[in-house]
């Protein structure tokens, strides 16, 4: 829920922000685990993907940027990896609008140029003056659009080092070991003192670039390959922590944002990831498949190791985690929608602090769920679900990515009711006649999402239109916008 209380999930809209020069972006006044531990005393370092927006109103504002979110420390992507980063593959940011915008400048040209046959030809009565000004107007459109979307890895596909620009656009296949090293370097220099390094791993994500050593690795293919140069940099990190003798003394959390993003696919075969038993996948509001990750925690001598925990939390509890083990609290003036993971970790408690969980795709209320603590069952109710194309698939192979709301998504009335406990497949759906609470359980869930949608307040959105497009007096740039070029570390291309 943290992103629908910011601001930072879509309505009918675009569900991500688009572009480094975008205005959108995390709020100023919202307050991160790294500004609580930054106020503690910690260094707080982020490597890798941040994609929170960068500026508000100027090119060097740097409101929505790491360092003004607690981290005294940024390398990596302000953006995200689309495959618009890589050269030669096809085009990934918007790519529907992007088709559009070239379909209608073809179409402008083409009418102007039929215009202008008629003219020569005195077939038509126009003034030269008006086949000038309109074939003027058809390529300002053109320059209009084609200015961003022409360019998307050049504004889009960078790396910074804090505020400034070290590499525009990169090159993808020296980016992994680039974090790596850096993330390296963080923990020797901090290791004297208590230090907070969230590292947002470029991998495993389209367009999949991995290096020639990990290449053909794995019996699944490409992804296959980037999974398994995921495992060695996690390993190296964890390496370095045990070389600089951290490791009693270090807590540290492995996780994954989403399930696997199944629509992702081409002529080399899956390029998303599976979710085992699990329905749906990444963007689909309430299926498993897009909600399960793994969370995988080592702190030697207070955790004990090979414990598995079956219960259901959240990344939301990352916050409340993170705040308590670095000795701060969490902000009294908000609604903190995550726990603290510590009592369930060390075994102090043996349920998830967590009676209800609620799922939402962009800002629509796609399922809940509730752990009913004195039978032990875990119930998931669904109000939406996604419409798979085509019929009888499990996913939304038409679109690319599933939609949260419109003629893409079924309304469910009265709502589907899974035991997750029994059927964590989601592959039957109860009813009164073969669950006789039914009726009960519905109801009950729905007083939760009631409950739920009281603490709720309008915020304003980070992805309206006007914070979603391209604004080049935001761009990020090392050099003369619009000639923004350089090489690792600044250096001139």
């Amino acid at each position: 829920m943290g992103t629908i209380r910011s601001g930072m999930d879509a309505d009918d809209g675009y569900r991500v922000l688009l572009w480094n020069g975008g205005s959108g972006g995390l709020p100023v006044n919202e307050t991160t685990f790294a500004r609580i531990l930054q106020q503690q005393g910690y260094a707080t370092g982020l490597i890798g993907k941040w994609h929170q927006g960068v500026n508000c109103e100027l090119r060097t504002d740097h409101c929505h940027h790491p360092l003004n979110h607690g981290f005294d420390y940024f390398y990596g992507m302000p953006f995200t990896l689309v495959n618009d980063c890589q050269p030669g593959r096809p085009p990934g940011l918007d790519a529907a609008t992007r088709s559009r915008l070239w379909h209608y400048t073809q179409m402008a040209a083409l009418g102007v140029l039929t215009v202008a046959v008629g003219k020569t030809c005195g077939l038509i009565s126009v003034s030269w003056k008006v086949v000038l000004g309109a074939a003027s107007l058809v390529f300002l459109f053109f320059v209009s659009w084609y200015a961003s979307f022409g360019f998307v890895r050049r504004w889009n596909c960078i790396v910074m080092r804090n505020h400034d620009v070290t590499e525009q656009p990169m090159v993808l296949e020296r980016a992994a070991s680039l974090m790596l090293h850096e993330a390296i370097s963080y923990i020797e220099r901090n290791k004297h003192r208590p230090f907070l390094l969230f590292v947002s791993l470029l991998h495993v994500h389209i367009p999949l670039v991995t290096t020639k050593q990990f290449l053909g690795k794995s019996r699944h293919g490409l992804y296959g390959d980037n999974v398994e140069e995921m495992d060695w940099l996690v390993g190296e990190i964890l390496k370095a922590v045990e070389v600089n003798g951290l490791k009693n003394m270090t807590f540290t959390y492995f996780t994954s944002d989403h399930g696997g993003h199944l629509e992702a696919r081409d002529e080399r075969g899956q390029l998303g990831g599976w979710n085992g038993i699990f329905r749906g996948g990444k963007g689909m509001g309430g299926w498993e498949g897009g909600i399960r990750v793994p969370a995988i925690f080592r702190w030697p001598g207070v955790l004990p190791a090979g414990r598995v925990i079956h219960e259901p939390t959240s990344l939301m509890d990352v916050f409340p985690t993170v705040v308590q083990l670095g000795g701060g609290e969490v902000p009294q003036d908000r609604v903190i929608d995550g726990r603290s993971l510590v009592p369930l970790l060390q075994g102090a408690a043996e349920h998830s602090a967590h009676e209800f969980l609620f799922h939402y795709c962009g800002k629509y209320l796609h399922a809940a769920r509730w752990h009913e603590k004195d039978s032990g069952r875990l119930w998931k109710v669904h109000y939406m679900t996604p419409q798979f194309h085509p019929k009888g698939a499990g996913a939304c192979y038409g679109r690319g990515l599933c939609p949260c709301s419109g003629d893409g998504v079924t309304q469910h009335s009265p709502p589907l009711l899974f035991d997750l406990s029994r059927d964590p497949s989601e592959a039957e759906p109860l009813s009164p006649g073969s669950e006789p609470r039914y009726h009960a359980v519905v109801a009950r869930v729905g007083e939760a999402v009631d409950q739920h949608r009281k603490t709720l307040s309008p915020v304003p959105s980070q992805f309206s239109l006007s914070n979603i497009i391209w604004k080049p007096w935001l761009q990020p740039c090392c050099g003369t916008f619009p000639l923004c070029a350089c090489g690792q570390d600044g250096g001139p291309r």
